[in-house]
């Protein structure tokens, strides 16, 4: 397998049904990540989650750093002997999480100086740092160092913190270079900033370009900006960036923001709420969302969702769901998960086949009209 090939087989409008080719695996795009925080997809095994459909996992780095630190993992093989995974993961940088859930941050030109949110100790995040704690994990997508901003600061402190961003995407690209063993079988993702702005956003992409990496995401969205401003930068931001690189839209989310983000132009999702909702006794539907814990379900011998193909939905019915749930039993968490990751993984295929075969807005279309965010 080569290191790194992006292929494009079918385009339908914006939208592109690809393959990202990798030593570890292919992965067909539009892809959805399912979400590894602490080198687990929460409340599944690796093998389920591979057979709900997905090809590549997400882990993270701020959260690997802290515990068991990316020494440990390396020393243990790497991230993917570690959890038993023997496909293609992407490592996020740590940036947001440095800056979201750590304490007492400083920030300078060098990096992030941080408490963890575990034990108050302290450490510094940098470029350079994050490119090496991504090698030792053994990450086949490493994602640059950047520095996040609310959509609602001032436009004079976004500027700054995207061009900052370019600074430290330049570092993050020597950074992965210098690691000539891993750089030989791995990729490196650079990340577009510059909030709501779209002169800032072209900046950011040009800066990026002629640095030159082997995907881009779009960076600095889904931070509570809502769906309309979200989709108001996805309708110039793709187009920015290289036409022939994987595009990945960090932290997307919701079923529907999958779709219309799909319809312009986006590759690569990722997101924990299919694991987190699943946790918390959400199921996602082809009607929409619901909770289990509702008592309507308690005598509902029917399936979570009758389209859903899963072990799950083939298995159990909502009654049994809402026991589980409802009694705290960790197996409604797990089943909730599994469903939910395979709703996810069913909803990245049906994409890909409605680009192939040139119905894409029909299928957008339909789809929205029957998913009902607000279902119970």
């Amino acid at each position: 397998m080569p290191r790194f090939q992006f292929t494009i087989h079918a385009t339908d409008g914006k939208a592109r049904r690809g393959t990202i080719a990798m030593q570890r695996g292919e992965i067909r795009t539009p892809a959805f990540m399912p979400v590894g925080t602490a080198a687990t997809v929460k409340a599944v095994k690796p093998q389920d989650v591979r057979a709900s459909g997905a090809d590549i996992l997400l882990g993270n780095t701020y959260h690997l750093m802290l515990r068991p630190t990316a020494e440990r993992v390396a020393r243990l093989g790497g991230l993917h002997t570690f959890m038993g995974w023997d496909r293609p993961i992407l490592t996020d940088s740590g940036g947001y999480q440095v800056m979201s859930l750590s304490e007492l941050t400083k920030r300078s030109e060098e990096g992030v100086a941080f408490a963890s949110h575990l034990d108050g100790s302290r450490h510094m995040m940098s470029p350079e740092r994050s490119m090496e704690i991504q090698r030792l994990l053994g990450s086949d997508i490493v994602m640059a160092f950047d520095e996040l901003v609310p959509t609602t600061s001032t436009r004079d402190v976004q500027a700054k913190a995207m061009e900052r961003s370019m600074r430290w995407a330049k570092r993050s690209r020597a950074g992965f270079d210098s690691g000539e063993d891993h750089a030989a079988r791995a990729a490196l993702f650079g990340i577009q900033q510059g909030a709501l702005d779209e002169g800032l956003r072209k900046a950011s992409a040009d800066a990026l370009k002629d640095i030159g990496f082997d995907g881009y995401a779009v960076g600095g969205l889904a931070v509570g900006e809502g769906q309309e401003a979200m989709f108001g930068v996805l309708d110039y931001a793709p187009g920015q960036l290289d036409a022939t690189k994987p595009r990945y839209l960090m932290g997307v989310g919701k079923p529907d923001d999958i779709v219309g983000a799909v319809e312009r132009g986006i590759d690569m999702f990722d997101c924990v709420l299919p694991t987190r909702s699943g946790r918390t006794g959400q199921a996602f539907t082809r009607a929409g969302p619901i909770n289990i814990r509702n008592a309507k379900f308690a005598e509902d011998q029917g399936p979570l969702d009758p389209a859903c193909p899963c072990p799950v939905c083939g298995t159990w019915s909502r009654a049994y769901l809402h026991h589980l749930v409802r009694a705290g039993e960790i197996l409604g968490a797990m089943l909730m998960t599994e469903h939910n990751l395979w709703f996810y993984q069913t909803l990245m295929a049906d994409l890909r086949a409605a680009i192939e075969e040139q119905r894409l807005t029909a299928f957008a279309n339909d789809f929205r009209a029957k998913y009902q965010t607000k279902q119970g």
